[in-house]
């Protein structure tokens, strides 16, 4: 019994002792796992600190967004902390405190989910499209009905320039999943023309005449061919389809439009050269069909009345 009387007051301090006494024998039947635990501690710092530069390397070379690159690595590292986390309380043999731990960071990430499901859905989105390299910074692209050139990929949205030079900002979980035009991809881009001549054209002639023009004014890609396919009895011409490729990867709109205006110029004079005509739109109207009346007839009678009525003011100032 440990008494000590002070002013007059015995304190006994037994209970005090025996709690140190647990504690101190506790501590002795933890201390290899508490040392264990200390070099998970070490290891993992160490091992964090590599492990950080090696997929900031990483992360680099797989998005080409600088700000998106460093949110991954950070994702990734903070993965890698909390599981050192986890395997340090687990040699403590701390197993409920990893439960409440993980049963409250389910709930938690649940809420964030739900309360944040558009940010949360435009930030992987951004990674994920970082991560395909489905087009950079400066490609000509259409999506979403947006026509425009790319201006950078954040953290939430695309950012296009229209080629009106309207700036518009599309939420990036609509990029991943709208079908995506990109017209700079593969460097090349094709050109096709939409045109008629009359029925008393020579069509081998009109053919022939038509893919040399293209050959001798306009820059294409020689290594693709001029192609030309006649396609339609038209209304007062027979209509067909010209295709060609740019060359030497030019594919941005104001080299496509250059190559297209240059091919109906081309087109025109060789035509106008050759007497070959681009027939205007006819329309024919019969006056002469069954229930209908003829157009002569029709005439003859408006005639006769204008004669009729000029007779007639003719006769009034006489009087």
């Amino acid at each position: 019994m440990y008494l000590f009387e002070v002013f007059g007051l015995e304190l006994d301090f037994q209970p005090l002792i025996d709690e140190l006494q647990t504690w101190w024998a506790s501590l002795l039947k933890h201390l290899p796992n508490i040392l264990l635990a200390i070099i998970v501690i070490f290891i993992g710092f160490i091992v964090t600190k590599v492990a950080k530069r090696y997929i900031d390397r990483v992360s680099r070379r797989l998005v080409h967004d600088s700000t998106v690159a460093g949110l991954l690595a950070s994702i990734l590292t903070a993965l890698l902390v909390l599981a050192f986390l986890f395997l340090t309380l687990s040699v403590l043999q701390l197993t409920g405190v990893v439960a409440s731990l993980l049963g409250a960071a389910g709930v938690i990430g649940l809420a964030l989910g739900l309360a944040f499901q558009d940010p949360i859905l435009n930030l992987f989105s951004g990674i994920m499209l970082s991560i395909r390299n489905l087009f950079r910074e400066g490609d000509l692209i259409e999506v979403g009905g947006f026509f425009g050139k790319v201006q950078k990929v954040n953290l939430r949205n695309t950012i296009l320039m229209t080629l009106q030079g309207q700036e518009v900002l599309i939420p990036n979980k609509t990029v991943a999943q709208e079908p995506i035009k990109n017209y700079n991809k593969y460097g090349m881009r094709r050109v096709d023309l939409s045109c008629g001549v009359s029925y008393g054209d020579d069509l081998a002639k009109v053919k022939e005449l038509t893919i040399q023009a293209i050959k001798d004014s306009v820059p294409y890609d020689t290594s693709k061919e001029v192609q030309l396919f006649f396609n339609e009895f038209g209304n007062s011409s027979i209509n067909y389809t010209l295709r060609f490729w740019i060359a030497d990867r030019k594919t941005g709109q104001a080299d496509y439009l250059s190559a297209q205006s240059e091919a109906i110029m081309a087109i025109k004079r060789v035509y106008d050269s050759n007497d070959i005509m681009i027939p205007f739109p006819i329309r024919t109207l019969d006056f002469g069909i069954k229930g209908g009346e003829k157009l002569s007839e029709m005439l003859s009678r408006e005639n006769n009345v204008k004669a009729e009525t000029e007779n007639g003011e003719s006769e009034h100032h006489s009087e």
